[in-house]
């Protein structure tokens, strides 16, 4: 069994356990914890430091000096098999375009799969629940892009004038 089945194990224990079925995982780990759960071991300073940076730098946002809308500063691209998590990091006015486009088409695979996932949390709530107006949500985003695209303030008829 993996690290990560034993997790879930774990929490399915602690729901029976406590009877609690609004989880808080801070609570699932010291009940864990006080049943003699091994305890990961600690991120190095220089590890938990490079984490904030990553966060710091995929968080950063400028402005396009055109469309005054904005972007992300940092583009993320893999240093190794994307499973591993290795990632370097590249100015997006500095990217080449295999850069960008590497970064987009794992941004996207990431928009695919959490629909994915999505889609079938619904398909077996609605399966479920028969009793129910079944829940259904277009997977099309491209009007709601566009639409919040038209309701972010930039006027782009204003600048082609």
């Amino acid at each position: 069994m993996s690290k990560r089945q034993e997790r879930q194990r774990f929490i399915r224990f602690y729901k029976e356990q406590t009877g609690e079925t609004e989880i808080s995982m801070q609570k699932v780990a010291e009940f864990a914890k006080k049943h003699g759960w091994e305890m990961p071991k600690p991120q190095s300073d220089v590890e938990m430091l490079a984490k904030l940076f990553a966060d710091d730098a995929q968080a950063e946002r400028r402005y396009d000096t055109k469309t005054k809308r904005p972007y992300r500063a940092y583009q993320a691209i893999p240093a190794g098999p994307v499973q591993m998590n290795l990632f370097v990091y590249v100015d997006t006015d500095e990217a080449t375009r295999p850069q960008m486009h590497k970064s987009s088409v794992i941004r996207r695979e990431q928009i695919v799969s959490d629909g994915y996932n999505l889609q079938l949390d619904l398909d077996h709530w609605n399966r479920v629940h028969t009793d129910e107006d079944p829940i259904v949500l277009p997977m099309d985003l491209t009007m709601d892009i566009e639409i919040r695209k038209a309701s972010d303030g930039y006027d782009e008829d204003e600048d082609a004038a």
